[in-house]
């Protein structure tokens, strides 16, 4: 009876602790998933960003993406669309307590009615986008998975406990008299592998014979035993164990880069998206007004031809004007809706939500009207009597445009690729992945070599099974321990695989060094582009400016003379599509010139974006360069 209860005694002592670890539930389990993942994160941030900002992979039961199906009412196939906590969750589900993540989010809150649009401001939808675009969230689950994977090759390098237990009924009714016997045993184990490539191991072992028959007996066994293992030449030293793990703390670093830069591609095409569709609008306005001025100069033809003062051609004409005008009207009305949804479904929303976009975000954006057009007007002043106005045959020579009105961020092409070879992260990860292919030119030559381990045991005690259950019980004494030591040299005579890994290594490396060369092709080329697009549209404003002001005048005078006798209806219908074409034009300069700016800073690396998706534009001022 002592040997049972001692037995019991020392299962319990040995497994204790692994079964209590053991024993967690699977809620448990998660969230401690969840604060080894965003402690790493947030460790990581730090030495990525050199700064820590709130990050979450739960998506909120407030975003507006949900609130706007709901409130609206939209048509949707099932609770999916909804959220994963409206779910039916199957009979098996692992939390008693249901979908764990339906906790309200920090999204601005924006007002939700049933029978009116959902107004978004331009800092609206880059807040709005940041929390409901499913790309969006893709990125940060990527960031979230990679920290898994560091924990994982971490846990490579911590002390690995195991145990486990058995009882075995035995029952042999092959001779004269049944024989039969229980057999309970129970082990635990702990491992942990060294940095410098040692692995040493370590277990305990219990085990109790009860012999239930032919007169009964029981024999208790413990035994322990540890190893250790240490690599001499191939797979040996610090830096080539640990290379795992280097590259998966390098992986989270360069996620976060990476998703750095998502964040600042993203807020820049959200504006960028956003502006086109107020553009869009824009023009759904100016072919309006451009149909309503078509139908009244084709009215004021009718009556003019029933007067005997214009020939019934000129009518026809204002009829096909009023007609090309409608279509147009309907054209533009429609490419405004398309481009409106395909807006909805990159923020996350639904295409069929009502939502409206703030016009006086446009509205504002004429500063640069009036910034650029200040002087311009006056060196190209076609007004009757200007002195200053050359004559006819006086020498032209067309100037090139310059720098002299330019904005802060038209800087020197030098000083650009600078700012963006220190602030992009992107091509940090690509310099880093340089570094990540030197070493493992150095892990693969590592493999070529010779294999020589030390292999050290120890063993104490000793088992007991039905063939020994009338043995003395066993103990565990150092004198009486088995050491072995053991040498095992595997010589490098077949080293196909490793050869050629090893020389595809090389390949891998010049891939990317050229990668690194490529991005910075690109990222020159698209500053070039981008300076280019600055100045053309800035030019843009002032012509097309100065174009919507003759196009006002030429319309008003020309109908004038209309109704003098002094025009053609055809005069009257070409100043109105100028002033049509010259108000898009302006527009969409206008638009042109301050997504440029939003692309420079985006490709200098300079645009800061915050959690919430707003974003710090860049202020050059104090950085030297020549605007003359």
């Amino acid at each position: 009876m002592y040997k049972n209860v001692f037995f019991l005694s020392t299962i319990t002592i040995l497994l204790l602790l692994g079964f209590v670890s053991g024993c967690q539930s699977p809620s448990q389990y998660r969230t401690k998933a969840d604060d080894v993942a965003y402690k790493i994160i947030k460790d990581k941030q730090i030495e990525a960003i050199g700064k820590t900002e709130p990050f979450t992979v739960d998506r909120p039961s407030n975003m507006l993406r949900r609130r706007i199906l709901e409130i609206q009412g939209l048509q949707v196939s099932g609770n999916a669309a909804i959220g994963a906590d409206k779910l039916n969750l199957i009979p098996q589900w692992p939390e008693k307590e249901g979908y764990p993540y339906n906790q309200p989010g920090t999204e601005p809150n924006i007002p939700v009615e049933p029978n009116e649009p959902v107004h978004l401001t331009l800092l609206d939808a880059l807040q709005v986008g940041a929390a409901n675009s499913f790309e969006y969230q893709a990125r940060k689950e990527t960031v979230f998975a990679t920290a898994l994977s560091l924990d994982l090759e971490q846990n490579e390098f911590r002390s690995i406990f195991a145990g486990s237990a058995q009882s075995t009924y035995n029952e042999n009714r092959s001779g004269d008299d049944p024989v039969r016997s229980v057999i309970n045993s129970g082990d635990l184990s702990v491992s942990k592998q060294l940095k410098n490539g040692a692995a040493i191991s370590a277990g305990i072992a219990a085990d109790l014979v009860n012999l239930l028959t032919l007169g009964g007996a029981s024999s208790m066994g413990l035994t322990t035993d540890a190893t250790i293992s240490i690599p001499l030449l191939r797979g040996s030293g610090e830096f080539i164990v640990t290379e795992p793990l280097v590259q998966a703390e390098r992986d989270v670093i360069y996620s976060l880069w990476q998703f750095e830069r998502y964040k600042r591609v993203f807020a820049v095409s959200i504006a960028q998206q956003y502006f086109e569709v107020l553009r869009q609008f824009d023009e759904v306005m100016n072919s309006r007004e451009n149909y309503i001025s078509a139908m009244k100069a084709s009215r004021q033809s009718r009556r003019l031809a029933d007067a005997g003062r214009l020939p019934e051609i000129q009518v026809d004409q204002a009829v096909q004007r009023e007609l090309s005008a409608k279509a147009q009207w309907i054209r533009s009305m429609e490419s405004y809706k398309r481009q409106m949804d395909s807006f909805k479904t990159t923020l996350g929303l639904p295409p069929d939500a009502n939502v409206e976009l703030d016009r006086s975000d446009l509205d504002r954006l004429l500063v640069y009207k009036e910034y650029f057009v200040q002087s311009y007007s006056e060196q190209t002043n076609y007004n009757n009597g200007s002195d200053s106005f050359p004559s006819a045959d006086a020498e032209i020579e067309p100037e090139p445009p310059g720098n002299k009105d330019a904005r802060p961020l038209e800087l020197p092409e030098k000083e650009a690729f600078e700012l963006a070879f220190s602030h992009r992260l992107d091509l940090r990860v690509a310099n880093g992945q340089v570094y990540d292919a030197e070493r493992d030119v150095a892990v693969r030559a590592d493999a070529l070599r010779a294999e020589l381990t030390l292999l050290g045991t120890a063993d104490y005690g000793s088992s007991r099974s039905l063939s020994s259950v009338r043995s003395e019980d066993a103990q565990i004494r150092l004198d009486k321990g088995v050491y072995s030591a053991l040498f095992n040299l595997d010589l490098p005579l077949e080293r196909t695989a490793e050869r050629d890994a090893y020389r595809l290594s090389y390949i891998n490396l010049e891939d990317s060094v050229m990668n690194v060369q490529e991005l910075e092709d690109s990222i020159k080329l698209s500053i070039r582009n981008e300076l280019r697009d600055l100045l053309e549209s800035r030019e843009q404003v002032k012509i097309q400016a100065l174009a919507v002001s003759v196009a006002e005048k030429r319309q008003k005078s020309t109908k004038m003379f209309l109704d003098a006798g002094r025009a053609e209806i055809r005069d009257l219908l070409d100043a109105q599509d100028a002033l049509l074409s010259a108000q898009n034009q302006l527009t969409a300069a206008i638009i042109n010139y301050r997504v440029a700016e939003l692309n420079i800073q985006r490709d200098m690396g300079v645009l800061q974006v915050d959690e919430t998706g707003l974003w710090k534009e860049f202020n050059p001022e104090g950085i030297s360069h020549d605007n003359s």
